[in-house]
This record gives C-alpha cells, sequence and structure tokens, in this order.
C-alpha cells in the first residue's frame, strides 16, 4: 500500500509539471502573436503628413489684384531671400526712375564683370507664375515672369536668357518670340514655384555682352506713397498695376544684403540713385 502510495504521488507530481509547462507554452505563445508585428515603440518613426495642397487666392479683375478669400497673415514687408548672388553684381537698377526713355517701376542687377552670362536666379519667396513672356532683344530670347504671393505680393522677372524646364514647358502654347514684342501671357493654371526654385542659369544678351536681368517687386495690399500725388496718378494712369503698387525692394530683403546692395554704385548712368520708392 505504501508503494501504490507513493507511486500515485510521483505521477500526480509529473502531470503538475506538465500542465505548468502547457500552460507557460500556451501564454508565451498568445504573447508572441501579439507582439511580434508590433515594432518596439522607440524605433517606430512618425507618418510624415502629405503637404496640403497649394492654391492661388488672388485674381486680376476690373479692378486690379483682389484676394478670393482672407490673404495669410504677413509681415508689412516680406523678407524675401535676394534672387542672385551679390558678390558678381557690379551696379543696381533703381525702381522708379526714367531709363532708356521710358519710366520703370521695376529696377535691376547689373554684372557687367561676368564673361558668359551664366548668372543663376532663384525664387526669393512662395508664389505662383500667372503670367509671363518671350521675345528676342537684338534677335536673342529673352524671358519674363510674373510670379504672385498669397500675401498679395507679386515679384516680376525679366531679360532671363536660359530658364529651368518647367518655366520652359510654360512656353511651348505662347506666340513665337518676336522682336521687341514683351507681352506677356496668362499662366492657366498658375504654375507653384517655392522659395529658392531655379528661374534662371543665364541672363541679358550674350552678343552685346550685356549681362543683367530687370526684378520689380509689387504689393497689392496698398498703393505706393508715390501714388498718393495727383501729378503722379496723373503721370501713370496708363500703368497703374505695377507704377501704383511698386516698393523699394531693396527694404525686403535681409538687412546685410540691403546694405551691399544700396552701397552699390547706380547701373543707369543719367538717372543714378535717383527713385520714386527708394529713400
Amino acid at each position: 500500500m505504501k508503494n501504490s502510495i507513493n507511486q500515485k504521488s510521483g505521477f500526480a507530481l509529473i502531470e503538475g509539471v506538465i500542465i505548468i509547462v502547457v500552460v507557460s507554452l500556451i501564454a508565451g505563445g498568445i504573447w508572441f502573436a501579439l507582439n511580434s508585428n508590433k515594432k518596439p515603440t522607440e524605433t517606430t518613426a512618425p507618418i510624415a503628413e502629405a503637404p496640403k495642397e497649394q492654391k492661388l487666392i488672388w485674381q486680376q479683375t476690373e479692378t486690379g489684384w483682389q484676394a478670393t478669400e482672407t490673404p495669410p497673415d504677413c509681415p508689412a514687408q516680406p523678407i524675401m531671400k535676394t534672387p542672385t548672388d551679390l558678390t558678381k553684381v557690379t551696379s543696381i537698377l533703381y525702381p522708379g526712375q526714367k531709363r532708356g526713355g521710358n519710366y520703370k517701376p521695376h529696377g535691376g542687377f547689373r554684372m557687367d564683370n561676368s564673361s558668359n552670362n551664366a548668372i543663376a536666379v532663384e525664387a526669393p519667396i512662395d508664389g505662383f507664375a500667372v503670367r509671363g513672356g518671350q521675345y528676342l532683344t537684338n534677335g536673342e530670347i529673352q524671358y519674363t515672369f510674373d510670379v504672385m504671393n498669397n500675401c498679395g505680393v507679386m515679384y516680376r522677372v525679366g531679360h532671363l536668357r536660359e530658364i529651368p524646364n518647367n518655366l520652359k514647358k510654360l512656353t511651348e502654347n505662347w506666340p513665337a518670340a518676336t522682336e521687341g514684342d514683351s507681352r506677356t501671357q496668362q499662366i492657366e493654371p498658375a504654375m507653384y514655384i517655392p522659395q529658392g526654385e531655379p528661374l534662371a542659369t543665364s541672363v541679358g544678351l550674350t552678343k552685346t555682352k550685356n549681362t543683367f536681368f530687370d526684378w520689380g517687386v509689387y504689393d497689392y495690399r496698398a498703393q505706393n506713397e508715390a501714388s498718393k500725388s495727383p501729378s503722379y496718378q496723373a503721370a501713370h494712369q496708363q500703368d497703374k498695376e505695377l507704377s501704383w503698387y511698386a516698393v523699394c525692394w531693396f527694404d525686403w530683403v535681409p538687412e546685410a544684403d540691403e546694405k551691399n546692395i544700396r552701397a552699390l554704385p547706380a547701373g543707369d548712368p543719367a538717372s543714378g540713385k535717383t527713385s520714386d520708392y527708394c529713400r
């Protein structure tokens, strides 16, 4: 009887061990199944959200540029990236002066020490290309573009000679370039151009070794001070869209660049640093 009792106790002990092992294996299997597809928290990278679709909220009407919805809260003078390398600039064309017998609300940059016209121009601020044109000057192709920022600020760049493919594609359905005809075409839909995007790799005229490009900035949130004069309004009634809203873009670039721009000589020998906008 004693041996029988001990034998039963031994069997019970073994069965208990087996049950514990089986339960442990089942629990371990369940834990593994639940966690095998889960990456450790510290190594899980967040999923980046797709950027919101960019859209232009400004349109040109009979009374001028108007916003179709509330514009973003922008500073009075948005800081723009200077569109080109100032170390290559030799003189500045001032906005709001007469040059070549005509009034120019835009200014520009001259690079007289360049031997091959290979000057890079980049977008100074996010915006949408809303207009553009191609024409010939002394038989050489030249391009111009108007780019509107959703703050209500537009920049115009002209006398571009070689432009990137995305801008070149816009010109495919434009009228053929003809001598002196710099009329612009509407770009529909407007093409988004982020800050820093290349606008040109070459500017000006190679035959005459004339390296320069036009640069103007226009703020459609309010008229400029010059346009508040009745005499100015009368003189520039036909060019209200540009002349009444042009600004001194020197004030809109980083402070160090502004000082360098103002220190450079004037690009036009007749009008010098005379300007209706710059003080």
